[in-house]
């Protein structure tokens, strides 16, 4: 059996008012034309629903039964248009975001905490990614957002800025650098140094900055997180270029020195990508508007 939802409600309004013609009228359609609808349902349920009497129509008992159901289903209904209202308005549904290790560890966990305390419905899928494979994740449409270092290219997406940090230099408290107010980039190439993996976005930066000087950059260890590479600059493997925040909260509890970076680069952006802000989700642009209040 199929059933058509337009003609249940008037089922219903028809039970309830006692009246086709009264029902037609509270629906905005002609009493012929609900009557019409009525015959169909008949036929779908194959049984009269209706006792048709000169002063109005009562149901039988097989349109009691659909009574019920209709009712349940009309419910039902509400419920789902309610629902989905929700999704339509943003209050509820699911964001993608992907980002790198910087925004991960000195902006994003506050961030979110405070977006999901505002919009509770509002469910968030993050997953830590290096920026070149952040972009691609965007592109591909995986991700609905992605965080990720300004160094990148960013070529085929959409962005707008998200924080600025600075870089600095991650030193053992008792290294020679560690008494200097600053350095230049090309003072400490010849420096072994720790770093993260392989297509992190600072890394491959300043290997161009070093080649860019007649230099290499000499990477003695590479780790996956910054809590590894902080690790290692303590035992003495190495000096490390890190963000700000993933250095100065530690230095109080731990043998590191910190050291400023006297180049304009070591002030960088952390950006939000997106395919195309238009095609965004309402609940992405939500988010977007919140970790970008700025931008129009």
């Amino acid at each position: 059996m199929r059933f058509d939802l337009f003609s249940l409600e008037i089922f219903v309004t028809v039970a309830e008012l006692g009246s086709i013609v009264r029902a037609a009228a509270r629906h905005n359609i002609a009493a012929s034309a609900a009557s019409k609808r009525l015959s169909d349902l008949e036929r779908v349920v194959g049984a009269p629903l209706l006792y048709r009497q000169r002063r109005g129509v009562s149901l039988t008992s097989a349109g009691e039964e659909l009574l019920n159901h209709a009712r349940s289903i009309g419910r039902m209904v509400e419920r789902m248009e309610s629902e989905m209202g929700n999704h339509a308005e943003g209050i509820r549904g699911t964001i993608r975001v992907a980002a790198n290790t910087s925004s991960i560890t000195q902006f994003l966990p506050e961030d979110l905490a405070a977006f999901a305390k505002e919009n509770p419905d509002l469910q968030i899928q993050l997953v830590e990614e290096t920026s070149s494979d952040i972009l691609d994740t965007v592109r591909s449409g995986a991700a609905d957002l992605g965080i990720y270092s300004g160094f990148t290219d960013a070529k085929g997406v959409q962005s707008l800025l998200y924080r600025r940090d600075t870089l600095v230099i991650a030193a053992p408290r008792d290294h020679d650098l560690a008494a200097l107010k600053s350095v230049k980039f090309s003072d400490v190439l010849n420096q072994d140094f720790v770093a993260l993996q392989q297509g992190s976005s600072i890394k491959n930066y300043l290997e161009r900055k070093a080649q860019s000087l007649g230099a290499s950059f000499k990477t003695r260890v590479e780790v996956m997180s910054f809590d590894g590479v902080r690790r290692m600059v303590q035992a003495k493997l190495g000096i490390a270029i890190l963000p700000l925040g993933a250095v100065e909260p530690y230095l109080e509890n731990s043998e590191l020195a910190m050291i400023p970076i006297d180049e304009p680069w070591a002030r960088r952006e952390l950006r939000i990508a997106m395919r195309d802000r238009a095609t965004l989700t309402v609940q992405a642009q939500l988010l977007l508007r919140f970790l970008a209040p700025h931008d129009p």
